[in-house]
């Protein structure tokens, strides 16, 4: 499924990865956390892209709807990303969820992305969806780092969890990327007698 705001693969799992596309509106300076011991990045105007993933068990009822909304969400007061009436919706549909959508709590700033996402300049503008239970960060990584669309910010910023891989990148051209998703995760979450 492709639309202006979501583009989803598979259908039959409540578990998966995903990729934020963001946009940022104008430049600013920013610690991720203790990210290199709290180093401030400047953070240029232009898009970005994270790859993520929610992979808990079916027990845990819907880990991607409820990691999707909690990253459209911001601390404290502050106003949820445009994004976020469209993912409950998306994820209140009878096939993507359980009963209805958990809110979470007040969102506290944890994962590095947390600290982009919470500032007023980043708005996320497009979700790729990858429903199913296979560990994919590592490959939607090395797949993106190696394209000349994509520059990297620091290595290994927003992935602490993976020794060679980057999750958060700076892109020049959105649609290209997409596209190339389109192409490749198909080929990616095939069972590997098909690949």
């Amino acid at each position: 499924m492709f639309d202006s705001q979501f583009t989803i693969f598979g259908n039959k799992y409540r578990m998966g990865s995903y990729i934020l596309f963001i946009r940022i509106s104008s430049p600013f300076e920013l610690s991720f956390g203790r990210f290199q011991q709290g180093k401030l990045f400047t953070i240029p105007e232009s898009d970005y892209l994270y790859i993520g993933s929610a992979l808990g068990g079916e027990k845990s009822g819907n880990p991607l709807a409820r990691r999707l909304i909690r990253h459209a969400s911001r601390s404290a007061e502050k106003p949820s990303h445009e994004i976020r009436a469209a993912l409950k919706k998306l994820f209140s549909k009878d096939d993507l969820t359980v009963n209805s959508i958990i809110e979470p709590l007040t969102k506290k700033l944890h994962w590095h992305i947390d600290y982009l996402l919470d500032r007023p300049e980043a708005e996320i503008i497009h979700i790729v969806i990858i429903r199913s239970p296979m560990k994919m960060e590592q490959q939607l990584s090395e797949l993106l780092e190696s394209l000349e669309e994509t520059s990297l910010l620091a290595p290994r910023l927003g992935a602490q969890d993976a020794r060679n891989s980057t999750h958060l990148l700076r892109i020049t051209n959105r649609k290209r990327i997409l596209e190339l998703l389109r192409n490749n995760i198909p080929i990616l979450t095939a069972p590997p007698e098909l690949q």
